[in-house]
């Protein structure tokens, strides 16, 4: 008796978390904010896009099939999303101050990646480190690195 309860129970579970969405994954909600800063122009460019694959490669899936399959994921939830704080609260929980931080660098790397800085995607990029609880002095200074690396000049304003 108590076997078939504890399968019940379990199979709830298993059921709950196949049916959880896309923004209940950390991944996914990381990709789905890189998705939001690229597109936040109103054009993706190819020099986004390839950034966005590399830095995925990098930190958040092992296989071209991961890879592949969390853009999908992660482009449609960022399409389909009506706001950044669904995914941002996602994050929220899981890093850590100085990961926030790290991650508002990422997305400065992708808002430069095409050469310039839009307004639109410092916007972006502002609202999520706002909602992550990253200060605006930490988010101009994550800013000023990307831009130092990349070599790109004059960029000392907030």
């Amino acid at each position: 008796m108590f076997d078939i309860l504890r399968d019940f129970i379990n199979g709830l579970s298993e059921g709950e978390s196949r049916s959880k969405s896309p923004r209940d994954n950390a991944d996914v909600a990381a990709v789905a904010l890189f998705f939001s800063v690229i597109g936040a122009d109103g054009e993706v460019t190819s020099a986004e896009r390839a950034m966005l694959r590399d830095l995925v490669a990098q930190g958040y899936a092992d296989s071209d099939a991961d890879i592949r399959d969390l853009l999908r994921e992660a482009e449609a939830a960022d399409r389909d999303s009506v706001d950044l704080y669904s995914f941002t609260s996602v994050l929220n929980r899981k890093l850590e101050p100085e990961e926030k931080i790290h991650f508002i660098e990422l997305l400065w790397e992708l808002a430069y990646a095409d050469g310039e800085r839009h307004e639109l995607e410092d916007h972006v990029v502002w609202r999520i480190a706002d909602l992550m609880g990253v200060d605006g002095r930490d988010r101009v200074f994550a800013r000023q690195r990307v831009a130092e690396r990349r070599g790109i000049t004059g960029e000392t304003d907030a």
